[in-house]
């Protein structure tokens, strides 16, 4: 290893002073250039040619661990490459153990797995806070239990509940509120119209029209609901 970087610089040198003076050596390199090229290349080989005796005096040890960081290179590279289809397998494997949680997909799109009982529940954040929702199509509107609203420190005098809400299990009465924010995973909306079902009246929150229709879409794949951003 040392020979050969000697012999690259003695090349190099033989170049030079063969060289006529003019601005570059045959058309393609100026002659300081290629002076440090060789330079370079010289003190490279020096430093090679000591870490390859120290490497050869432990020839199997040495061999093993440039495989192990050959292997660790590799999977960092497939890593980087793929990261995407990795998370979204990962994501896919979430949300299999967990139904109702948010499982962000491609677009911004939101992907929630369907529960054993049928239903889609979904976990959502209602002014900072989870709370669970049962996607309801049939509902004209979110809906919050008196107990979940009270949680959030939503709570409607007697007499506001006066709207009729129409829901999957038929008409309830509710006290219309407006919610600060409501978040599905990835899908944020603020100022979302909602009612404060009366107490008793619910068993739980549902996902109604007021956050579905200002989706571009939703539809349900087989035991998968996929919620489009707006």
């Amino acid at each position: 290893m040392i020979y050969l970087g000697l012999a690259a610089i003695a090349l190099v040198t033989a170049v030079l002073v063969l060289s006529d003076g003019s601005d570059s050596i045959g058309g393609v390199i100026e002659p300081d250039h290629l002076a440090a090229l060789a330079s370079t290349g010289g003190i490279l080989a020096l430093v090679v040619a000591g870490y390859w005796r120290q490497f050869r005096s432990a020839l199997g040890p040495n061999l093993r661990a440039l495989f192990a960081w050959a292997l660790i290179g590799l999977a960092l590279v497939i890593g980087y490459s793929y990261g995407d289809r990795f998370q979204g397998v990962g994501a896919r494997v979430l949300g299999d153990l967990r139904p109702g949680s948010a499982v962000s997909g491609p677009g911004g799109s939101v992907t929630i797995t369907r529960r054993a009982d049928g239903d889609f529940r979904v976990e959502a954040e209602v002014n900072g806070r989870v709370q669970p929702f049962l996607f309801d199509t049939g509902a004209s509107s979110v809906v919050l239990t008196a107990e979940n609203a009270a949680a959030l420190g939503i709570t409607p005098a007697p007499a506001d509940f006066t709207a009729r809400v129409s829901t999957a299990n038929g008409i309830a009465y509710a006290a219309p509120i407006q919610l600060d924010s409501l978040r599905v995973g990835t899908i944020s909306e603020r100022r979302v119209n909602a009612m404060v079902a009366r107490p008793g009246s619910l068993a739980g929150n549902l996902l109604g029209q007021t956050f579905l229709t200002r989706l571009s879409a939703y539809e349900v794949r087989g035991d998968r609901l996929i919620l489009s951003p707006p």
